[in-house]
């Protein structure tokens, strides 16, 4: 019926006809401005890689002599087609995710990429289709969100080049211009990338880590793209290369209490009965899931997961506020399918915000057995108290190992030794040194430069990749750690550089005359 003026409160706003108004170009600004990190942006990406079905997925930094230049984000999914890649292009586009797709809002894409770079390109081809591409830029945004396709000459070529992970099907996302490459200095490149590496592997294997305990591969890899010894169409030469590893926050050897973990069911409103998987961790553990994530404070608390991707790594959401008697407490909880008004997931998958339903369930949880929420918090309170009348050895502090070492290898050392704050990683070099010096000291770039002369002696005459011959290089790290970080280089210290080198070049020596021994 129509709107009569003076009628009673209208429940309803009454209408009388409608518009539709396309976003104006301003609106690409705002999608640019979603405050992604770096790493949580590139995490984005790879949730579509993994909807894709993909099962292996390299991040892929392309370097020169100078700076970084790209990033690159390959997969081995289904891929797209020209159709596909317009609707994945289109902002503002709806679409449809399954129950368990990683997507939700069908923005990350193009957000997650403009925020962290000036230029987005796609390359995809499916088992039936040819390599496609498109191109979106700020500037084609700002034009009336123009997006241009791809010459399928170069999204050919460029699908060939990784033709190691994509065989029948995959995809390339590149991102060029990327603002946290522009503040790098020149000649910087290789300390940026060391940090900027470590923690893009921390946070990918936290928060994609129940993927990588499934099967998924996921490799970091660098290249020099000017080191290309002159051969036409090289990709240049890779110069470091690492396998992320699943950090679990969950896994310890043996609780922190006897009879954890413990499942505890809440009744929430609206919802129903969610299932809250209660953690107590061992006091003092080292181990990487309990110390590599984030300060103990900010870890405890819940786990939210969505279709198994960890979309919160610790907080109380308005239950209570950090302490450091609750460092050991931490819950898994898979949120509800379907969506629902008690858990809303921000945009960028790193945050729950939940309403007083969720914390009214919480003061009603209990187990099987009886024990409550509020019992399980105690509990984890009496461990940390327990833990803490211990004593324990202090370790002393060491200098980080860096580039050239296995990754699994500067876990365990991170593990097990305290680090010393402000130090530059400790980087391992094969480079040319007279035939009579098997290592030496780069102090002021904090590297182990080894002799490239006897290489093939330690890698059995294959060769060699960026991590290789990890036995040797822990046992040099271990050796000659405590000569980095110091002001005044003593002679004694010299000297005794001087004689482990004599030693060394002499057991270096004696096992390339046994492999020459046992080749012929």
């Amino acid at each position: 019926m129509p709107y009569e003026s003076g009628a009673d409160w209208q429940y309803d706003v009454p209408t009388t006809g409608s518009t539709h108004l396309p976003p104006d170009a301003g609106y690409g600004k705002a999608l640019r401005s979603q405050g992604y990190g770096f790493e949580v942006a590139v995490a984005d990406l790879i949730d579509n890689s993994i909807d894709a079905g993909a099962d292996k997925v390299v991040v892929h930094f392309l370097r020169d002599a100078e700076r970084i230049l790209t990033l690159l984000i390959i997969d081995n999914g289904r891929g797209m087609d020209d159709a596909s890649l317009d609707a994945a292009m289109t902002v503002g586009r709806r679409r449809e995710y399954g129950d368990g797709a990683l997507g939700m809002y069908g923005t990350g894409l193009k957000a997650a990429s403009l925020s962290r770079a000036g230029s987005l390109t796609v390359v995809s081809r499916t088992r039936r289709s040819r390599a496609a591409g498109r191109l979106l830029t700020a500037e084609g945004m700002e034009d009336g969100f123009r997006c241009d396709t791809v010459d399928p000459r170069y999204a050919q070529d460029l699908i060939d080049r990784y033709d190691g992970i994509i065989e029948w099907h995959g995809t390339v996302v590149r991102w060029d211009r990327v603002s946290n490459f522009d503040t790098v200095a020149r000649g910087q490149s290789d300390q940026y990338l060391s940090r900027a590496i470590a923690r893009l592997e921390t946070h990918l294997g936290l928060y994609l880590h129940r993927f990588l305990q499934q099967g998924l591969k996921l490799d970091i890899a660098v290249w020099d793209v000017s080191a290309t010894d002159g051969v036409r169409g090289s990709l240049g030469e890779e110069v470091d290369h690492i396998a992320v590893e699943a950090l679990d926050p969950f896994g310890y050897k043996v609780p922190g209490k006897a009879g954890y973990p413990l499942v505890i069911t809440a009744p929430v409103e609206g919802v129903g009965d969610v299932d809250l998987t209660a953690h107590i961790w061992p006091a003092k553990s080292k181990q990487a899931g309990f110390r590599q994530v984030g300060s103990l404070n900010e870890r405890q608390g819940f786990y939210f997961y969505r279709n198994d991707r960890l979309v919160q790594a610790g907080g109380w959401n308005g239950l209570r506020s950090p302490e450091g008697h609750l460092a050991l407490a931490r819950i898994a909880v898979d949120l509800p399918s379907p969506s629902n008004d008690v858990f809303s997931l921000d945009v960028k998958k790193e945050g729950v915000t939940v309403t007083p339903a969720f914390t009214l369930g919480l003061d009603k949880a209990q187990a099987a057995n009886g024990v409550t929420f509020h019992g399980y918090l105690a509990d984890a309170e009496n461990a940390y108290r327990d833990g803490a009348k211990r004593t324990e050895i202090v370790r002393k502090a060491v200098t980080a190992p860096g580039k050239g070492l296995d990754p699994k290898i500067k876990r365990v050392i991170k593990e097990e030794l305290p680090e010393k704050p402000g130090e530059e990683p400790i980087a391992f070099t094969w480079t040319a040194l007279p035939e009579d010096v098997f290592f030496d000291l780069d102090r002021e770039n904090n590297a182990v430069l080894l002799n490239k002369t006897f290489r093939e002696d330690f890698t059995d005459g294959r060769r060699g990749g960026s991590n290789d011959t990890p036995m040797l290089k822990t046992l040099l790290y271990l050796l000659l750690e405590d000569c980095f970080g110091l002001g005044r280089w003593e002679r004694a210290r010299q000297d005794r550089i001087d004689y482990w080198n004599t030693i060394l070049l002499t057991s270096a020596r004696a096992e390339r005359d046994r492999r020459a021994r046992a080749s012929s």
